[in-house]
């Protein structure tokens, strides 16, 4: 088993000096990566303490997380679900997802630290709202018992990596040939990534995203051959039939510490995950019909 060797970082250095508090977002990817760390299906201890933090900070910020559990290799492992009450439109759904496991030896602060830290984020400031339809956080555990219940889940928004950014020009990659002639090589944005049966729904959330936020947002609908355009917790609900997008910093496309020990806190752009927020509240609350 892999030991994760903390690094001392002088959080302040992510703070904007214009007041605006980053220290929710430094604190819960500092929590996961580094006192934690690495938390993969091996390290079921580890994945564990993850779980009881991220449950705690939803109990600390009012909310009641409920646990869908599941067995794999003779051990019990756990969603995390919050549900918010619908009102007129109380039986469908919106989903919005984020992983919580690493893969092993890795401290996982992009992959998925920041992706947990923003969604924690985006439900405390939801807070108490009430919405025309309910929201919830899942997986593919999740996706399959509700298309076995027969629930109408209307999206489905998976957080994947969200704090990796850069100003140098040709450090975005894509994963196909000729994409950068459309895209940007730069990787200062953040990407809306679905199916060809979701681009109706990445077209809203990319817009919604785009208006709600400054960080530029580039959107990608796309056969699941591409690679990577299926490479997180959204292709369990296009299995089982439910229109998902991805929101992703491009993982590999663009962090040279994908996968490595090196996908740790001091790499992160708190500022543009922070800006990000906004954003992602405005597209629950849109898709949902904060009422």
């Amino acid at each position: 088993m892999a030991s994760f060797f903390p690094v001392e970082v002088d959080e302040s250095a992510f703070h904007e000096p214009a007041g605006d508090d980053l220290s929710p977002l430094v604190d819960r990817v500092a929590e996961l990566s580094r006192r934690i760390g690495s938390r993969s299906v091996y390290e079921y201890g580890k994945l564990e303490e993850a779980k009881e933090y991220i449950a705690g900070t939803i109990r600390s910020q009012g909310g009641v997380p409920e646990f869908q559990r599941y067995a794999y290799n003779g051990k019990t492992y756990s969603n995390i679900v919050v549900t918010r009450p619908g009102g007129k439109e109380a039986d469908t759904w919106i989903v919005v997802g984020a992983h919580y496991d690493t893969v092993l030896g890795t401290p996982g602060a992009d992959d998925n630290g920041s992706a947990v830290a923003v969604l924690l984020e985006v439900a405390r400031i939801l807070g108490e709202e009430t919405f025309d339809r309910s929201e919830f956080m899942g997986s593919f555990v999740f996706a399959r018992e509700a298309r076995h219940r027969g629930q109408d889940i209307r999206a489905m928004i998976c957080l994947e990596m969200l704090g990796f950014f850069g100003d140098e020009k040709g450090k975005q990659s894509f994963p196909l040939p000729l994409m950068n002639l459309f895209y940007p090589s730069t990787p200062d944005f953040i990407a809306v990534v679905g199916n060809i049966t979701s681009r109706k729904l990445v077209g809203t959330v990319g817009k919604i995203l785009g208006g709600n936020s400054p960080v530029p947002v580039e959107t990608l609908s796309a056969p699941s051959l591409v690679p990577g355009i299926d490479f997180s917790d959204h292709r369990s609900f296009w299995k089982m039939g439910y229109p998902a997008v991805m929101v992703t910093d491009t993982a590999f496309y663009r962090n040279p510490y994908y996968h490595t020990s090196g996908d740790t806190l001091e790499k992160l752009d708190f500022r543009r995950m922070a800006q990000l927020v906004p954003g992602l509240v405005a597209v629950v609350r849109e898709l949902a019909g904060a009422a």
